[in-house]
């Protein structure tokens, strides 16, 4: 073990100390007065720091960008990417409100009856769109539902962030962190749902008695809510015909990617044609109903085209049902609380001629954008809400994770896997599992530690049946472990939070911890038992 090797491991861990509380440098220099390190800019200043240092060298990061044993991080993007794209625009269409006016009409003025229904319906959505979208508009959803019954909001949000992320270890696209684990473990896409489905379901019900137990006083969730009439789930619907193309096509491209994994095909060369297909939908289809809303309100000058107003039409950014105003309310997005890495170094401007020319620019841009988020207003306002900031901290993770191998790091560590379990499958299932929990914390959000555990579990060479009972533990391991005691344990609760603030509800962190405890506790033990119970039927005859 040689200097570089120690001075890797400690820049590895100085950068997640930076994504787990990001901080600002006073520089003292008037044109960058401050440097942001944070979830986006330390690990990249990491990896820079060691190519600088002779730490690492070209093909590391080619490897960490390429992919190895297995793990191709640009598949895992172009995935995540193309779903996202369909369900954020599916979600544009008001279908996610509108099923959540439903079940609040179902609930009626029942406390803990409407608290069950957001509960089942939460889980129901994660399972097909994936925790990010589900907890982007149900969150906003639920702050304007307790603000309008009167009621305490965090048990109700609490509940969604735990179900909505407990219910993406379902498919293995529900969360980045399960395509990981399918292409790192050589898990048939299929398959990764048969083995989660159990664990799901244990993990769902024994988190919503937790919750019930913690929340039982009538100051979290009252037995009778101040309901007002009730709202028609169809007023919150913007594009029917959108809604329907948007739910057929994301729910063939789900079909097709499950079938397709039988054949060794790269699902991302499913995904992304079935994105190009709605793209052009959503283009074609809002192009026709801009004409025609032209042809017919040309004369009363009802579409306005200015560059300093925003385009008010079905699909504006400010909503009725989430926001509680039809005309304000901005949507948080993953590139709001992760800042670009432009955004790392805080300059002053200076008043000069490139600054006229730039404002005079700029201005021409705003209002090229405002004439075509009018014509296409389901790409425009989808176009912000893609995680894009995910893309330069994944690709950083995996070159960090990959430097971490070069130097002899994941080989010892996976010595100490060994050693530790003695290859035996049970005690694999509970130190891989409890692992997964404990590092979302601290290995930067729970897509770190799965590339981390992934990378450990392949190198200690375990027999066949115990590395498969890790990939199932770390993919249970990986999604409730979002429900944690940090907000950086995943990239969603930093969306949670980042929502809450801007409706004006703030969760401190130790709030956030107190009320996770009890529901990532049963979870962590209920779905680590069902899956060596699993692991028990499937593999018995093996000896093991």
């Amino acid at each position: 073990m040689d200097g570089s090797a120690i001075a890797t491991l400690v820049i590895f861990i100085l950068s997640i100390g930076f994504v787990i509380r990001p901080v600002s440098i006073s520089t003292h220099v008037r044109s960058i007065p401050y440097v942001h390190l944070n979830l986006t800019t330390a690990p990249i200043l990491a990896i820079a720091i060691l190519w600088a240092s002779r730490c690492i060298d070209a093909d590391v990061i080619k490897n960490g960008i390429v992919g190895t044993g297995g793990v191709k991080p640009y598949n895992i993007l172009i995935l995540f990417f193309s779903l996202a794209y369909m369900a954020i625009t599916l979600d544009a269409t008001g279908i996610l409100e509108a099923a959540a006016f439903w079940v609040s009409n179902k609930g009626g003025s029942n406390g803990w009856k409407s608290y069950f229904y957001f509960y089942v319906m939460l889980t129901l959505l994660s399972i097909l769109l994936g925790n990010d979208q589900v907890i982007l508009s149900g969150t906003a959803f639920l702050a304007y539902y307790t603000t309008a019954t009167g009621v305490a909001p965090v048990p109700w949000l609490m509940s969604e962030f735990a179900a909505a992320n407990a219910a993406s270890m379902v498919l293995f696209v529900g969360n980045p962190t399960n395509v990981v684990i399918c292409e790192g473990f050589s898990v048939n896409n299929a398959a990764f749902t048969a083995y989660t489905i159990l664990p799901f379901i244990a993990c769902n019900i024994v988190c919503f008695g937790a919750l019930a137990v913690q929340y039982r006083s009538d100051r979290h969730v009252p037995r009778k809510l101040d309901k007002k009439a009730d709202v028609n789930p169809r007023s919150a619907l913007r594009n029917v015909t959108g809604a329907w193309v948007g739910s057929i096509i994301l729910g063939s491209a789900l079909i097709v990617c499950l079938v397709v994994s039988f054949f060794g095909i790269d699902v991302w060369e499913i995904s992304l044609p079935f994105a190009v297909a709605k793209f052009i939908f959503d283009i074609a289809w809002d192009y026709v109903k801009f004409t025609s809303r032209i042809a017919t309100d040309s004369a009363e000058g009802s579409i306005m085209e200015t560059p300093n107003h925003e385009p008010q039409n079905q699909h504006s950014v400010g909503r009725l049902s989430l926001s509680g105003s039809v005309s304000t309310g901005e949507r948080i997005t993953l590139d709001k609380i992760i800042p670009t890495t432009q955004g790392a170094l805080q300059t002053t401007p200076k008043s000069s001629a490139p600054q006229v020319f730039t404002t005079h620019v700029g201005s021409l841009l705003s209002t090229l954008h405002t004439r075509l988020h009018l014509r296409f207003p389901t790409f425009f306002t989808a176009l912000p809400q893609l995680p894009f900031a995910l893309v330069p901290f994944s690709f950083s993770q995996f070159i960090l994770i990959q430097a971490l191998a070069h130097q002899g790091w994941v080989n010892i560590f996976a010595d100490w896997l060994v050693k530790a379990t003695h290859k035996d499958m049970y005690a694999t299932i509970w130190l891989v599992g409890a692992l997964g929990v404990i590092l979302c914390n601290i290995a930067g959000t729970n897509i770190g530690a799965t590339i981390l555990l992934t990378k450990i579990v392949n190198a200690a060479a375990l027999p066949s049946h115990s590395a498969r009972a890790a990939a199932i533990a770390l993919a249970v391991a990986s999604n409730i472990g979002a429900v944690n005691f940090t907000f950086s344990a995943s990239l969603a609760g930093l969306l949670w939070k980042s929502i809450l603030a801007q409706k004006k509800i703030f969760v401190k962190q130790r709030e956030f911890a107190h009320w996770n405890f009890l529901p990532l506790l049963v979870m962590t033990v209920t779905g680590l038992a069902v899956v060596c119970a699993e692991m028990a039927v499937l593999y018995r005859s093996s000896g093991a």
